[in-house]
């Protein structure tokens, strides 16, 4: 069964010692502001733009470094979540009205209400943070795309600009995308933040500086950079608007 995904929000998971850091980082670098905080222990807030519909939400976790997840907002929850296990995902943890899930390879994911949100933020100072990346070990990768191609099948699934790369693009509209990169070695799943750039990749990453990121490492089309809190996230050369990489890029 096909249920449509109308939103998605990229999740920011920071550890609670760094959480304030994290979410000073994140508004400022998406200009907004951050909402109420909720959840048993105050651990979820949305990153709420003005004049658009909030896209990014920051978790304060626990343990380890943190990292990203999706939230898809869809407007039957329980047949989404059925529709996720019949293909391979199990459940972590029910909610009263939400769920937290597992893809097959280990990614957490949360299907969620949808609220009626369409109004896509804007583009902030030559950038937009617009995917979650998967970094997938090879012997899950082939897996763990067959999974979310089929669980989001109103969306563009096909192979990206190099071999260890696969898209899966919402429809026009939405305002976050999912990639998956195949790991070199076997190490276990993660997930990071990616911001489309375009032209103004090294503008925005010294913008990015100055508000206490780190350069990690620099390849040929993104930029790997450490936020204050010590999430890992990339900046990427794909256009902000469309979220593909330019034309030539795309074909070198």
């Amino acid at each position: 069964m096909s249920i449509p995904v109308p939103w998605a929000y990229a999740f920011a998971d920071r550890p609670a010692e760094h959480f304030e850091r994290a979410c000073v980082f994140w508004t400022a670098v998406t200009a907004t502001r951050l909402s109420e905080a909720r959840g048993e222990r105050g651990e979820f807030v949305t990153l709420l733009p003005e004049g658009a519909d909030g896209c990014v939400k920051a978790q304060r976790v626990a343990g380890g470094g943190g990292g990203a997840h999706l939230d898809l907002c869809v407007e039957d929850v329980p047949g989404f979540v059925g529709a996720a296990l019949a293909l391979g995902a199990e459940t972590v943890a029910p909610h009263d009205g939400w769920a937290v899930l597992r893809s097959p390879a280990g990614q957490l994911f949360c299907a969620v209400p949808w609220h009626g949100e369409s109004v896509r933020p804007p583009v902030v100072s030559g950038s937009r943070l617009d995917q979650v990346c998967l970094d997938v070990p090879p012997s899950a990768y082939a897996g763990e795309v067959a999974f979310w191609t089929a669980l989001l099948p109103d969306w563009t699934s096909r192979p990206g600009s190099r071999p260890e790369f696969h898209s899966v693009a919402p429809p026009a509209g939405l305002p976050v995308r999912l990639l998956l990169q195949r790991l070199d070695d076997e190490r276990p799943l993660s997930a990071h933040l990616d911001l489309a750039c375009g032209p103004d990749l090294d503008a925005v990453r010294a913008r990015h500086e100055r508000l206490g990121a780190v350069l990690v490492a620099s390849h040929s089309h993104w930029t790997v950079m450490r936020d204050p809190a010590g999430g890992l996230y990339c900046l990427t050369g794909r256009d902000p608007e469309t979220g593909g990489l330019p034309r030539a890029a795309a074909d070198g």
